[in-house]
């Protein structure tokens, strides 16, 4: 079955591909969006849950510098449409925002739900149709876009085409990766998580007893960087924003050394110094662990990851050293499917700079599918919302199609 030739055709309705939409119907363009689930942007709505962290209000050159050596890629395109803009497009869907105390900018709604129903509301009325249960299985012989539906397989053909497929983390929600097979001579780095935990061999006892358990006001340290939050035990290991934050080294150095000690400061508000002059002498009578809650204010959780590590042979004679610096050996990455996001993707060198393949004239790749990754705190959004546009845009005008 063949359906109406559309001016450009959007694969994947996640943020990228929305945004991308939106892009080429405001161009004046004539939209079809096609997903495989049953309906669009369900992993924006899962991250929405806990408050949906659109962007970052920190100065614009940090900001891109937090998506390191792909910060020159991402630049033009985040600079074009950068968070000041990203944050007026939202208000301008009737969603007001706040910065947090972090400097993350959030809808006031604090969920992604609101947002998507004004969002699709606004594309409904720029003529964009939305095809889902529509799965993506290569290109027809013609060059045409090849779909299986519960309907049967169908063919369409577009004057531009936009992917935006996503990486490979949390699959469930539609993301899979599959992409890179249909893109025959494509340079794809390999997908890998990013923004996950880590898995540590913990005692049978501090598993049993402290999965779960937070760690808060705590700042972690590996290969010279230091990020201050929050982390948590789990059975297999250890995750959380601030283990977030430093997942790429940490992914790396176990890729090529087969571990990482992470280094973990207990008390980072406390000097060393003066932490030394608390705990390091113990009267006698008081048990290890609670001249550590007493006189260190170490929670339990905390009490027991320096027991686990002074059970491990880590040093008895200086306490607060341990206390300020405490190892814990990463093991492995935790499987993409339960990461965040994913790193690797598709080649920058693949694309022009308009993000058109360079092999396939007239198809666009946007968001997590290209070769980038950056931590949690609104970057993520924010390069798939600008890349989505820039696609959008080019793809448009490839097609023919006039500014309004």
């Amino acid at each position: 079955m063949n359906r109406p030739r559309p001016d450009v055709a959007i694969i994947g309705a996640g943020p990228a591909g929305l945004m991308a939409a939106e892009a080429a119907a405001r161009s004046g363009a004539a939209v079809t969006v096609f997903d495989h689930m049953p309906s669009p942007a369900r992993k924006l709505l899962i991250a929405g849950r806990g408050g949906l962290n659109l962007t970052h209000s920190e100065a614009l050159e940090g900001f891109l510098d937090r998506y390191g050596t792909a910060r020159a890629r991402l630049e033009p395109f985040i600079r074009a449409f950068p968070p000041a803009a990203l944050i007026a497009w939202c208000e301008g869907l009737g969603q007001e925002t706040f910065v947090g105390s972090s400097g993350r900018v959030f809808p006031k709604a604090m969920k992604a739900s609101p947002l998507l129903r004004a969002w699709l509301t606004r594309l409904a009325s720029l003529g964009v149709a939305l095809r889902v249960r529509h799965r993506w299985s290569g290109f027809a012989e013609d060059g045409g876009l090849r779909f299986a539906t519960p309907e049967g397989a169908t063919v369409v053909h577009s004057r531009a085409t936009v992917l935006a497929l996503g990486g490979a983390s949390w699959p469930r929600l539609g993301s899979d990766g599959g992409w890179a097979a249909l893109l025959p001579g494509c340079a794809v780095a390999p997908l890998r998580p990013s923004n996950m935990g880590f898995a540590v061999d913990w005692s049978d006892h501090l598993r049993t007893r402290f999965a779960g358990a937070p760690l808060k006001r705590i700042a972690l340290s590996f290969g010279g960087a230091t990020i201050r939050g929050e982390a948590m035990i789990t059975a297999q290991g250890i995750e959380g924003g601030a283990v977030y934050g430093l997942s790429a080294p940490l992914r790396e150095a176990i890729a090529a050394q087969g571990h990482a000690t992470l280094r973990i400061d207990l008390r980072p508000d406390v000097a060393r110094g003066d932490l030394a002059a608390r705990l390091n002498t113990r009267p006698a009578a008081v048990s290890l662990s609670n001249h550590l809650r007493r006189a260190g204010g170490l929670s339990p959780v905390a009490v027991a990851l320096v027991q686990e590590a002074l059970h491990a042979g880590a040093p008895r004679d200086d306490l607060a050293a341990l206390v300020k610096g405490l190892p814990v050996t990463l093991n492995a990455p935790f499987p993409i499917a339960r990461a965040i996001s994913s790193a690797g993707g598709l080649a920058w060198e693949e694309v022009d700079g308009t993000l058109m393949l360079r092999r396939h004239p007239g198809i666009f790749a946007c968001g997590e599918m290209l070769d980038w990754e950056a931590p949690t705190g609104g970057y993520l959004l924010q390069a798939c919302f600008a890349t989505g546009r820039a696609a959008g845009e080019a793809a448009a005008g490839y097609a023919g199609c006039g500014r309004d």
